[in-house]
């Protein structure tokens, strides 16, 4: 019995050595494991984009003043009915057409007029019959008077007879000459080159004189009405050279008429009327935005691509020595092709990405290559 149980004893003790050993083991490894870890070099920062750079360059610019507006007709003219209570019998023409001065626009019926006319020649015929037996009358009056055959108050009473149908004559013939006038004012004719801009004629219509029956822009003439702030109003001259786009139209050049002589007590801004070039692009009634180039600056540029717009406001990626990108709040002002001026927020030497820059984020790693040697590559690659 000892013998048997020091035998088992010792066999515990060994197996007790061996898992505290195994156990120690571990131990060990796992502490060692995170000394690895933390003495491992970090990897390196993937670039995000490659990109090319640039920095601000001074340029001339063409310094302007910028104004709202809506666009007009030079002049309108008003085409009405002058006859009083007569039928339109036809209208020849539509709003847009261009019509030429003494063209045919509509007619109004003219029979009733024509009664009238021929009633008014009869009546002169019948005067003039008249005034024959009166100036018969008066003559032998006159040839008699010598000879005391008539009295003094035949005498007067057959001169004033003559007299008296001579004036009725001349009455009855400005009435044939009135009804000759509305026959012809039957026919309503254009009153100046232009295009037809409203309408208001329908046919079968009997219409009062005076009722307007077409507008018509004289000459197709269109001008823009820009307002522009009293401070403004004294670098505006006539003459001077405008750029007015409206939203659908290209831009067109155009040159200032006149400047008011009056502002608006209200709104503190001046009219300035702008001669635009024919056939119009814009039309009447359009709100158009127009730059009156008053002269030249010099300013801080950078391409138009190099400026992103986040939220409102204008940014930039800047460049560091280590190639990562920081957005940068900038200011902007005039643009001139692919430039663009930066007002503020960037100083002459900064540099920035020149294009891409809508796919970075601040704080990015990008490549950056040279413009130059991008064709170089390309046509080694090839």
């Amino acid at each position: 019995m000892p013998t048997a149980f020091f035998s088992t004893y010792r066999g515990t003790l060994a197996a007790t050595a061996l898992a505290l050993a195994g156990a120690a083991t571990l131990a060990v490894q796992a502490a060692d494991q995170p000394a690895v870890k933390a003495t491992a070099a970090p990897a390196p920062a993937k670039a995000a984009l490659t990109v090319t750079t640039a920095q601000p360059q001074r340029a001339t610019l063409a310094t302007a003043v910028h104004a709202n507006g809506n666009v007009a007709a030079w002049q309108e003219a008003i085409v009405g009915a002058e006859v009083n209570g007569a039928r339109l019998a036809e209208v020849r023409v539509n709003v847009g057409d261009v019509v030429k001065r003494g063209q045919l626009l509509a007619t109004f019926a003219p029979d009733l007029i024509q009664a009238d006319l021929a009633q008014s020649k009869a009546a002169v015929a019948e005067a003039e019959a008249t005034l024959a037996d009166a100036a018969a009358n008066a003559q032998r009056a006159r040839d008699l008077q010598a000879s005391g055959a008539l009295s003094a108050q035949q005498i007067n009473q057959l001169l004033t007879a003559e007299r008296t149908a001579q004036a009725r004559l001349d009455a009855l013939r400005a009435g044939v000459q009135v009804q000759q006038l509305r026959l012809q004012q039957t026919q309503v004719l254009a009153p100046d080159n232009g295009v037809i801009s409203a309408r208001g004629a329908t046919v079968g219509a009997v219409v009062p004189a005076g009722q307007e029956l077409f507008r018509l822009i004289r000459g197709s003439r269109l001008e823009w009405r820009a307002e522009v702030a009293a401070s403004d109003l004294a670098l505006l001259k006539p003459g001077q050279a405008v750029r007015v786009s409206a939203a659908g139209a290209p831009p067109v050049a155009g040159k200032v008429r006149m400047v008011a002589p009056t502002v608006d007590a209200a709104t503190r801004n001046g009219i300035v009327y702008v001669d635009l070039p024919q056939p119009a692009l814009l039309k009447a009634g359009m709100f158009a935005r127009g730059e009156f180039e008053t002269g030249q600056s010099n300013a801080l540029t950078l391409p138009q691509t190099a400026v992103l717009l986040r939220d409102g406001f204008s940014y930039v990626f800047r460049v560091g020595a280590d190639n990562r990108v920081t957005q940068t709040k900038v200011s902007v002002g005039r643009r001139s092709g692919d430039r663009i001026e930066v007002t503020s927020g960037l100083e002459p030497g900064a540099r920035v990405v020149a294009s891409g820059a809508g796919f970075l984020s601040d704080g990015d790693t990008v490549r950056v290559v040279d413009v130059a040697a991008k064709p170089a590559a390309s046509a080694a690659s090839k």
